[in-house]
């Protein structure tokens, strides 16, 4: 549906599709995406010039959507310290032990306009098939004893969705160093050794996002090169970046 629309839209028109519940849902690398009850669900259609600092970057989208879901909760105040965390390269985690939710970009590229489908999905108040974001709130409440009261898909959809329209306006204007240092404060990677290739693989050390938005890693004697997210994925369980 919002595939087709976006085309008849006026260019500064944004578009988005909200779902209660997804039956087919994608992920990455054509995985389901299972979306059970609780779930903030929705699609956002939007726009960006090619000859843009995002535009000549669109990588970074996938970034800037995962930081965008976990500054809608962290900005709330009294929800600071929810140790809800983004994972290279579209992932939303629990601190680094488990994730609840993800984010998967399309573009299209018409004449100079990237026309961008972003899908994202989060857990919000479905304790299955992971976690959500209100058992961590329920966890807090119990180890801080505070009483901060459960988010709502709606609430959180909404907030993402406007702290997603400043992050970009700040990319567009200061390009990646403008966002890059919000990124890191909430990443799961600082420090983290991991093995290339193979679990016998070389050592490295993951260093930070290049200017293109892909993984950098620092390896013993080779200095630091960028790990590219379509031909890799980051398996936290087995310390690993490994081809696909």
């Amino acid at each position: 549906l919002i595939g087709r629309l976006m085309f008849e839209l006026p260019e500064e028109m944004g578009l988005i599709a909200i779902a209660v519940r997804q039956t087919q849902g994608k992920g990455r690398g054509g995985n389901v995406w299972l979306s059970p009850i609780g779930c903030a669900l929705s699609t956002l259609h939007l726009t960006v010039p090619l000859h843009s600092n995002l535009g000549q970057r669109i990588p970074f989208i996938q970034h800037l959507v995962s930081l965008a879901v976990v500054e809608a909760v962290r900005s709330i105040p009294g929800y600071e310290d929810i140790e809800l965390r983004v994972k290279w390269p579209n992932d939303i985690y629990y601190s680094d032990l488990m994730k609840l939710g993800g984010v998967l970009v399309n573009s299209t590229l018409i004449e100079t306009t990237f026309h961008i489908l972003i899908g994202f999905g989060f857990n919000v108040n479905n304790s299955n098939p992971t976690i959500c974001i209100n058992d961590l709130i329920v966890k807090f409440n119990k180890e801080k004893g505070t009483n901060l009261k459960p988010l709502s898909a709606d609430c959180l959809i909404a907030r993402t969705v406007t702290v997603l329209e400043r992050l970009i306006d700040i990319f567009q204007e200061k390009g990646p160093n403008g966002v890059l240092p919000e990124y890191y404060k909430y990443w799961v990677h600082s420090g983290k050794q991991v093995r290339l290739h193979s679990e016998d693989g070389p050592s490295a050390w993951i260093v930070g996002i290049d200017d293109f938005g892909f993984l950098q890693v620092h390896q013993e004697g080779k200095g630091v090169q960028s790990v590219h997210p379509d031909g890799n994925s980051f398996d936290m369980l087995r310390n690993l970046i490994v081809p696909k």
